[in-house]
């Protein structure tokens, strides 16, 4: 690979994987929003249970937890925790310049594990589904890391 540039199959292959997982990432806030709205709970700060035009008739029970609003922060949250890895490592992988096959299938299956394991947390799936997601996602990205690092060492 010789220049950052999305006539490059495997940059562009980068670009589109990463591009998904960031508008992913930001839906979340909306996400959220919407949720609390449709819920008229899970609120968090006092001063959110003000009167205003968008809360006509606060109640202290609008910071109360509410499950289906702390789901999606938990899903942010995870989102969060793992999206900057992504991000580098998928970047520094492109860079080692692999077949853009192994690429794709890589950036891409990433991509597809976490948009699932989204679908499995949103819909309350067991904890083995959102694990086994999860790890075959991690995996990819413990792989594309190692061929990283090897191929900067050797």
């Amino acid at each position: 690979m010789d220049s950052l540039s999305l006539d490059d199959p495997l940059f562009a292959t980068y670009a589109i994987a990463a591009t998904i997982m960031i508008l992913k990432a930001v839906s979340m806030s909306w996400l959220t929003v919407i949720r609390m709205m449709k819920e008229n709970a899970g609120l968090r700060s006092p001063e959110d249970i003000r009167k205003t035009a968008l809360n006509p008739n606060p109640s202290p029970a609008q910071l109360a937890p509410n499950d289906r609003v702390d789901r999606i922060r938990r899903i942010q949250l995870n989102d969060l925790e793992s999206l900057p890895y992504f991000l580098v490592a998928g970047l520094l992988f492109i860079l080692t310049g692999p077949p853009l096959l192994l690429a794709q299938i890589l950036l891409y299956g990433y991509v597809v594990t976490r948009l699932l394991h989204f679908a499995a947390y949103l819909t309350a799936r067991t904890h083995d589904t959102r694990a086994m997601l999860w790890t075959l996602g991690s995996l990819i990205l413990i792989f594309i890391t190692a061929r990283t690092l090897f191929y900067a060492l050797f």
